[in-house]
């Protein structure tokens, strides 16, 4: 069961989510600069290919910032284009490098080896006529900001750490945050963002279908002892701008770590460029007063002024985010997947051997008629939140949650109800079958007892899924 729960949730990601992008190669120089084609490996001896932007008529050894990208596979360098060609007219030379596609899919990623990557880019650029070696740092977009900080967390090499929309807090908050955020855009709130979401997520984490959910990354920063600059867009959609600078301080501080910048920008999105519509679309420009901010405050920290807890008025987030532990033995992966396999068995086996039995002509007059409302009432009810849930998640930032009624889309209220009818069926089969116990065959009371044992335990799994709450 789990195994077929891994390949329906596969086969729907791999169907409604992007493909990978692919490495497009070396970028021209832009207006002003140089590029220069860099190599260097990876974690486990992977090949991985670079360009240097830096000013072309420089002066002196420059310090240098290597770019590290969000998540996907085999993200090319050009994303980040943008990003290095402003931090490099602002006199800095900036490794932006295509990243890896190699053990990095849908359901396999780690971070340290992406932060060997890193730190693998970092060599590089120190190594680079031109570039003053001790004034290198790293610069993390979004799931970048886990790996930037875990990289300099594991060598002095990096001069400084720049996360830009970046979370202090395990991923799987941060992506259920970032999932319930489109479902209350189209208006949806209560149970099925309060639990339906919520625990699919975790159970999904528990059943490795969600790579490095819990990554501990306020341990990560109580290591990190380089200054750090953290940038939010106060339109971020993907990461809550106004949780996670706390909790990069107090993470920060636990370890001694008092030389931290924070900024934040009202109208920018979650990599910090302009956008016209609240933050749902990206501009191609970067916010205005960004890039100038990454040069200066490089110059000042790789010069020995380094800031001391300097920060800004936090923006303001529509919700917050929720703390999310790995689930409960009794909510565990394999305690899910023995409740499914009960309610496949039962509620499927009730119709299917009366089914069996008019084809042998034999025929049992059925206790109450509300056995069969609670074997289909309750089937439906499981399998269609497995596959209403699955579909959402696939759908990730923009879910179509089909039309909502006082917060509830109308597939979650017709689940509701489909368990309510459940619930009260089984109440009602278990009361004639009280009633009319002395006359109920043997073979019957063996069918209606695991009918009624499926629906009682029905009822704790379907509020825990929130199909019993409002």
């Amino acid at each position: 069961m789990t195994a077929a729960l891994t390949l329906i949730a596969g086969a729907l990601l791999s169907v409604l989510s992007p493909p990978a992008a692919s490495a497009a190669g070396p970028v021209p120089a832009p207006a002003g600069l140089t590029a220069t084609e860099v190599g260097f490996q990876g974690f486990g001896g992977l090949p991985l290919r670079g360009t240097v932007l830096a000013p072309r008529k420089a002066r002196g050894p420059l310090p240098g910032v290597v770019l590290v990208t969000g998540s996907g596979s085999g993200v090319p360098r050009e994303h980040l284009l943008t990003e290095a060609t402003e931090f490099a007219r602002r006199g800095l030379a900036v490794l932006i490098y295509d990243k890896r596609s190699a053990g990095y899919t849908q359901f396999r990623r780690s971070y340290s080896e992406l932060a060997v990557d890193a730190l693998g880019a970092v060599r590089a650029l120190r190594s680079r006529p031109g570039v003053d070696p001790a004034k290198v740092g790293l610069w993390g977009l979004s799931e970048g900001g886990w790996v930037a900080p875990l990289a300099a967390s594991r060598s002095a090499d990096a001069a400084f750490v720049i996360v830009v929309g970046g979370n202090a807090m395990t991923p799987i908050r941060q992506q259920v945050w970032n999932e319930s955020s489109g479902l209350r855009r189209a208006g949806v709130s209560g149970s099925l963002i309060d639990r339906g979401k919520r625990n699919f997520a975790r159970l999904g984490a528990d059943a490795g279908l969600f790579a490095e959910a819990f990554h501990d990354a306020p341990g990560v920063l109580e290591r990190v002892r380089q200054p750090v600059l953290g940038i939010w867009g106060g339109r971020d959609l993907q990461t809550p701008p106004e949780d996670n600078p706390p909790l990069f301080a107090r993470a920060l501080r636990r370890g001694g770590n008092t030389h931290y910048t924070f900024r934040f920008f009202p109208e920018a999105d979650h990599g910090v460029h302009a956008t016209p519509d609240r933050g749902l679309t990206r501009g191609d420009a970067l916010a205005p007063g960004y890039a100038d901010l990454v040069g200066s405050w490089v110059r000042d920290v790789t010069s020995g002024r380094l800031p001391e807890a300097d920060t800004a008025p936090l923006p303001e987030q529509d919700h917050p985010s929720v703390a999310i532990a790995p689930s409960p033995w009794w909510a565990s992966v394999r305690m899910q997947t023995a409740a499914l396999a009960l309610f496949v068995v039962a509620f499927a086996g009730y119709p299917l051997a009366a089914l069996a039995r008019r084809l042998r002509g034999r025929t049992v007059r059925p206790v109450s008629r509300w056995a069969g409302l609670l074997a289909g009432a309750g089937l439906t009810a499981a399998a269609g939140l497995v596959f209403y849930i699955i579909y959402l998640m696939a759908a990730g930032r923009y879910p179509d949650p089909g039309p909502v009624l006082a917060g509830r889309p109308l597939p979650w209220l017709a689940l509701q109800g489909l368990a309510a009818a459940a619930v009260c069926a089984g109440a009602a089969t278990a009361v004639s079958w009280r009633r009319a116990a002395g006359s109920v065959p043997v073979a019957e009371r063996v069918r209606l007892g695991l009918l009624l044992t499926a629906g009682a335990v029905f009822v704790p799994w379907a509020v825990y899924w929130g199909l019993l709450v409002p």
